[in-house]
């Protein structure tokens, strides 16, 4: 029963992930991703409670504090300060039906990989597994896709949750010290890539990748 929770709550990672990408405004996809922070967090406790991995809980709070609490904030701090002009008039490189196609077809790739993998986590928990190898390309679909140069920035942020998953799966004891560090590094990431967003917001007054042709070397 507790594997079955994890497969359900790695499910609904993947589905707020999707969301996440294909929403068209910042606030909207930050409230996603502050959900998806959430299930990660209830993920990381049933996965320590299955295992008796004391650490995985320690994982649970940090994760709340770093991913449920600090991220968004930094985000919506930033989004607040450029206005909901900053997310006018942008859409994806492809529309959102092929984005879940997508997705789709690189969790399909992924539980293929992962079925082949002979260990003990992988035999029970292999849909989040695969979900979590998934998030790196989902991330990465996610920056190479959007025209929105903010709303990439979670491409990064949904790689480094199916980090979080894969560690957390296939090293449940790893010292909090691992997790620690990983959350740390992120939440720095984040405020340097709002900074720059936020620079490039008040010389541009636009996000649109396309626009930033004086950026090109």
């Amino acid at each position: 029963m507790g594997y079955q929770l994890v497969n359900l709550l790695g499910g609904l990672l993947i589905v707020t992930s999707t969301m996440v990408v294909i929403s068209k405004s910042i606030k909207v996809a930050i409230r996603w991703y502050a959900v998806q922070s959430l299930i990660l967090v209830g993920l990381l406790a049933t996965l320590g409670n299955v295992t008796g991995a004391s650490e995985l809980l320690m994982w649970a709070v940090s994760a709340f504090v770093t991913k449920v609490v600090l991220v968004p904030l930094i985000l919506s701090y930033a989004y607040r300060k450029m206005g909901e002009p900053s997310d006018l008039g942008l859409s994806s490189g492809i529309k959102p039906a092929w984005t879940i196609c997508l997705i789709a077809v690189e969790v399909a790739i992924c539980f293929a990989v992962v079925t082949q993998i002979k260990l003990p986590t992988a035999e029970v928990a292999t849909p989040a597994l695969a979900i979590s190898f998934a998030h790196f390309f989902v991330g990465l679909s996610c920056i190479i896709t959007q025209r929105n140069i903010m709303k990439q920035i979670f491409g990064y942020c949904l790689m480094e949750n199916g980090s979080h998953v894969t560690l957390a799966l296939l090293a449940p004891t790893a010292p909090e010290i691992v997790e620690t560090g990983i959350a740390t590094d992120a939440i720095f990431a984040v405020i340097i890539m709002s900074v720059v967003v936020l620079k490039i917001w008040r010389t541009y007054q636009s996000l649109d990748s396309h626009d930033l042709s004086d950026l090109k070397g």
